[in-house]
């Protein structure tokens, strides 16, 4: 049984958000913790978060065991870019891409 969460329209570059959730894929849910909050990057706030919600999903949702949760997947897409434009010289103007990431992560219990 699997629980999910997912953080969509983050306001956060799809490739800064992937740095942070590649340290935890595969971790053990206190681990996982422990590196978030160790880790001086802004996605990882944004990423506690999801993963809180999805240790919550699976404890009240589905009667799982919160200390025998893992990070069975977490991945980052790319959602909807917002362009803007930047004045440059001799009447030009330069496009402006801000990036938005959906940030999903799943979490299964251990196989005894």
């Amino acid at each position: 049984m699997e629980a999910k969460a997912v953080a969509r329209h983050v306001r956060m570059s799809p490739r800064k958000a992937r740095q942070v959730i590649d340290l935890i894929r595969g971790k053990d849910v206190g681990e996982a913790m422990v590196i978030l909050r160790h880790t001086p990057k802004a996605a990882s706030g944004v990423i506690e978060k999801a993963l809180l919600s999805a240790i919550a999903n699976a404890e009240n949702n589905y009667d799982m065991d919160g200390e025998s949760l893992y990070v069975r997947r977490a991945y980052v897409d790319e959602g909807p870019t917002m362009k803007r434009i930047r004045p440059r010289a001799r009447g030009m103007a330069y496009r402006i891409r801000k990036r938005i990431s959906h940030i999903t992560v799943v979490v299964a219990e251990k196989e005894a």
